[in-house]
């Protein structure tokens, strides 16, 4: 399982991002902001959220939810104008605010970075994102040349996690590798259509 709380690369230490600001909504301060939890009292619970460097705390009066962010009111926040300017701004919490988490589940920020291996070690590339498209989360590779890829985030694709190792083991769709007309796709970004193989993706791991 995996908690959705992503970290980018130099992310403030003891900081996990809870959130981002997005663009202006009306004209009366209401912003969109992108929750990267899967608890929409995250934005409220856990009191004022800061800035990168905690030079500025935002403290969220109201959130709804409209389609895939929410829209909110920041205390403070008065016009357009002053919401437009926190576009992209990344609100954050103390790690030590997060709940213990159970066995096989991961928090977001513990698995962007780590390299993605075979079973033989052969290194594919690196986790850069755990998107969720509708199906359950995927693994967005990076590898270390072309373009990047997507492997499912099932049990069945991603048999280990060793965050303190540095690195998950994946075993991909059979013929994944072996295929020339699907490896020179991943090698142009396309990815796995995981359309011809759907059992992969029964058992997503949830996330909740």
């Amino acid at each position: 399982m995996s908690k959705s709380m992503p970290k980018q690369a130099a992310e403030p230490e003891g900081k996990v991002c809870l959130a981002q600001i997005g663009a202006a909504h009306g004209v009366r301060g209401d912003v969109r902001i992108k929750l990267f939890s899967d608890d929409p009292a995250a934005l409220t619970h856990y009191g004022a959220l800061s800035n990168a460097n905690g030079s500025r705390q935002f403290v969220i009066e109201s959130a709804r939810l409209s389609k895939t962010v929410y829209v909110c009111r920041i205390k403070g926040l008065r016009d357009r104008n002053e919401a437009e300017a926190l576009n992209g701004v990344k609100l954050y919490i103390d790690r030590d605010q997060l709940p213990e988490l159970d066995e096989e589940e991961f928090y977001h920020s513990d698995l962007l970075g780590l390299d993605v291996r075979l079973e033989d070690g052969t290194v594919l590339g690196s986790i850069v994102g755990i998107p969720d498209f509708g199906a359950g989360d995927l693994l967005d590779i990076a590898p270390k040349k072309g373009k990047g890829f997507y492997l499912p985030f099932t049990m069945a694709v991603v048999p280990h996690v060793d965050v303190a190792g540095g690195f998950v083991t994946v075993v991909p769709p059979e013929g994944w590798l072996d295929d020339a007309d699907r490896s020179e796709q991943a090698q142009e970004g396309e990815g796995f259509d995981f359309s011809q193989s759907p059992e992969l993706l029964d058992g997503l791991k949830d996330t909740d």
